[in-house]
């Protein structure tokens, strides 16, 4: 899995600046909107919201964000989001998936349609590039302390059924088929483990690097303005020589 870092991601959402943070905090806000909406708002019983609010956690979202994003989910008056994936290529083919959640889907499609014609690139139909991804499920866990042992560890998380383990500078990474995430995750938990995070994922089956000095451009700028838009909440592409 080389060039593909789950834990670098959230390590650059923790470290943005306090102006990134506030769209950070929007955008989760948003799925926990969307977790609301669809299964409650009480975390013991939907899953999904307390996987929301773990994350929040540890992207330093503070504790009254979170409760003011579900309190207003609950109401009568919230925001309907709807969930909608877009597909494109970036330069010289660099596949491109954006997931986003807005409150209004002309104004969201116009967007991305302009982002990948500006810088290189052009959105495609649904599922023109999704092929070149799997989807996993990715428990990261970190040794900042040092006293978390990597083979019982490693044990632990393939005995509850995980797909692949891995470990790098004091961070360990679990992937899972996306059905199996859940069960992988409560085993790990219930032997003690601290996670920092369960998600799922899409994972490149190849990465390409760029060689063009305005393709690198390009495709960074690309990245930027999909980043600083307020309806996307992922982006997943197969670029080798990202920071990413």
């Amino acid at each position: 899995m080389s060039g593909h870092s789950k834990w670098n991601n959230i390590k650059n959402k923790k470290e943005k600046t306090d102006a990134q943070k506030a769209k950070v905090f929007t955008k989760i806000g948003k799925e926990i909107a969307i977790a609301v909406r669809a299964g409650g708002p009480d975390p013991n019983v939907n899953r999904k919201l307390k996987d929301l609010i773990a994350k929040a956690k540890s992207l330093n979202v503070p504790n009254d964000n979170i409760e003011r994003s579900i309190k207003k989910a609950s109401g009568a008056d919230s925001v309907a989001y709807e969930e909608i994936v877009y597909e494109g290529y970036g330069p010289s083919g660099i596949a491109v998936i954006v997931e986003t959640a807005t409150d209004n889907r002309n104004r969201t499609a116009s967007e991305m349609r302009h982002y990948f014609d500006k810088y290189g690139g052009n959105l495609g139909q649904s599922g023109c590039v999704s092929y070149m991804f799997d989807d996993k499920g990715v428990i990261i866990i970190t040794n900042e302390d040092g006293d978390v042992d990597e083979d019982a560890l490693m044990e632990t998380s393939l005995e509850a059924g995980a797909a692949d383990f891995m470990a790098d500078d004091g961070v360990f990474e679990i992937y899972t088929e996306p059905d199996d995430l859940d069960a992988v995750r409560e085993a790990i938990e219930a032997k003690g483990y601290k996670i920092e995070s369960a998600e799922l994922d899409r994972i490149p089956q190849t990465y390409i690097t760029l060689e063009s000095e305005d393709d690198i451009k390009n495709m960074n700028l690309l990245i930027e303005h999909l980043e600083d838009n307020d309806d996307v909440q992922e982006i997943y592409h197969n670029w080798e020589n990202s920071e990413d």
